[in-house]
């Protein structure tokens, strides 16, 4: 029976290797911000972080992970929604539908451990993840809002173009 450390809390969980994370995560441990998106890896709703990196739980196989990784759901990025990547998604209404932004925020708080004061080049590069509603200039800007590099509410957060998309 694997032994998983998801949020800094240990969990037996016991399923077949070849099981996702995201249904372990999901299913057996009760976490369920973490979304089944696509199944095959491609539109990130179901990103959480395996030791820093982001990862598509939905790819993943319990099997691959080994004693030791951490996994961080969105649920163990803070515990009151006090992350610079929450505060700024909320501050900006970063959501439509909302059902991709736990991956979104994910992804947004890996590249932003790796790289403190992203370009947009970088976000664009670093954000792979899928929104159909989307939000991609907000999710932009919240981007560079939670690295500092710009204040909510400057002209260079977004333009009014932008805040009604």
């Amino acid at each position: 029976m694997p032994q998983l450390n998801i949020n800094g809390r240990s969990h037996d969980v016991n399923v077949e290797p070849d099981t996702p994370l995201l249904w372990v995560i999901r299913e057996q441990v009760g976490l369920t911000g973490t979304k089944y998106g696509c199944g095959v890896a491609q539109c990130g709703a179901c990103s959480v972080h395996l030791n820093g990196e982001v990862v598509r739980s939905c790819a993943l196989q319990v099997s691959a992970i080994k004693a030791g990784d951490r996994i961080t759901t969105i649920e163990g990025l803070s515990k009151d929604s006090s992350h610079p990547v929450q505060k700024a998604w909320a501050a900006i209404d970063v959501p439509q539908c909302g059902y991709c932004q736990s991956g979104q925020i994910m992804a947004a708080a890996a590249l932003l451990a790796k790289k403190s004061k992203p370009t947009d080049k970088d976000i664009d590069e670093a954000m792979s993840n899928i929104c159909r509603c989307g939000t991609y200039h907000r999710i932009r800007a919240a981007v560079h809002i939670a690295a500092g590099n710009t204040k909510v509410g400057s002209a260079d957060a977004l333009t009014s173009d932008q805040q009604n998309a």
